[in-house]
């Protein structure tokens, strides 16, 4: 966010939409800091974001120690082609 853009207040809807991306840092800083700025202000979006949070680093440490097959990639990425070659 450059010096002369301010955060606002995005509202809870967006809040709530975009936590968990919020919570994973992949939304654009702006958007981030419009959410900071809600949370800041309402109580009940700072539950959702506190239960969110919670949730996601449960996940986290359960699958620790999973790993993916070797060739998962690949198969992603097969199948991306695929369907862009029908698009």
């Amino acid at each position: 966010m450059s010096a002369n853009e301010t955060s606002k207040d995005c509202g809870c809807d967006v809040a709530r939409r975009d936590l968990e991306e919020y919570l994973r840092n992949e939304i654009c800083q702006g958007n981030q800091a419009d959410i900071r700025e809600h949370l800041k202000h309402c109580s009940s979006c700072q539950d959702e974001e506190r239960a969110a949070r919670t949730l996601t680093e449960a996940v986290s440490r359960a699958c620790r120690d999973e790993v993916a097959p070797g060739d998962l990639r690949d198969r992603v990425l097969s199948r991306l082609r695929e369907l862009q070659a029908e698009h």
